[in-house]
């Protein structure tokens, strides 16, 4: 099953979007747009707090807790995750699934919570950037830690450590709505035996055919295109009808 799963990034206690990982913009209140796609019968959705691991702060619990309070639909979390006490507590609080970044690292930590809380609920999410050489490298805290490790070495890594899924994001494609990087995906999707979701740069079907087709994404993550519209970009969420799911499942 393809899923399309919107991505709300929290900064603060406002929805904003960013491009490249840079110039957050704000786009509204976070709940308000759950339940726009509450009524748009989203499938999944993911939270992320993009402050919290830059901060060296915990989750906010209550923030979160608002949110998921309002979603009918399962939510993933990411950001400011550092031990298994947190991902206990965020677990608490009604999200399905943990997702690990600037953590991932920590693969006692991985293996611990894919133990306790299965491999399903624990989710490696790997931002990388291509160099000037066009070869990537991994980046955590919100893509201002670089580590030497391909995005593909650190998939198997975590796979091998417990995850149940891997989010591959592509940092210079982020919030440009032209693309996905599909060298990218598809080094990572050939990796590793779970289900990778592409993120990064969608802008069209078109878009979402060509990851899920050659970057051989198993389904597909996006902002910009759940919280915009138009070529000047205005702020309206939305989200494709299932008529227009199907026919884009009929293309995989």
């Amino acid at each position: 099953m393809i899923r399309l799963i919107p991505i709300l990034l929290l900064k603060g206690k406002g929805l904003v979007k960013t491009t490249a990982f840079r110039n957050s913009v704000y786009v509204g209140d976070p709940i308000n747009a759950v339940r726009i796609f509450n009524e748009k019968e989203v499938d999944e959705l993911v939270l992320c707090d993009i402050e919290a691991s830059i901060q060296h702060r915990e989750p906010n619990y209550n923030w979160i807790k608002d949110i998921v309070s309002e979603c009918f639909m399962p939510v993933g979390y990411g950001g400011g995750v550092r031990n298994i006490d947190q991902i206990r507590k965020i677990f608490d609080l009604g999200v399905e699934k943990v997702i690990l970044n600037t953590a991932s690292f920590d693969f006692n930590l991985v293996s611990q919570a894919a133990s306790i809380y299965g491999n399903q609920s624990i989710v490696g999410c790997i931002d990388a950037k291509k160099s000037i050489f066009g070869s990537y490298n991994v980046y955590t805290k919100s893509g201002t830690v670089k580590h030497r490790i391909k995005p593909e070495e650190l998939a198997k890594q975590l796979v091998s450590a417990g995850v149940g899924e891997i989010i591959i994001q592509s940092i210079d494609k982020e919030g440009s709505m032209m693309g996905f990087d599909l060298a990218l995906t598809m080094a990572v999707s050939h990796a590793v035996n779970v289900p990778v979701v592409a993120s990064g740069g969608a802008g069209s079907f078109t878009h979402f055919s060509e990851v899920l087709n050659k970057g051989k994404a198993s389904s597909v993550a996006a902002g910009s295109f759940f919280v915009f519209k138009g070529k000047h970009k205005a702020v309206l969420i939305n989200y494709p009808s299932s008529t227009e799911i199907a026919n884009l499942k009929i293309l995989k």
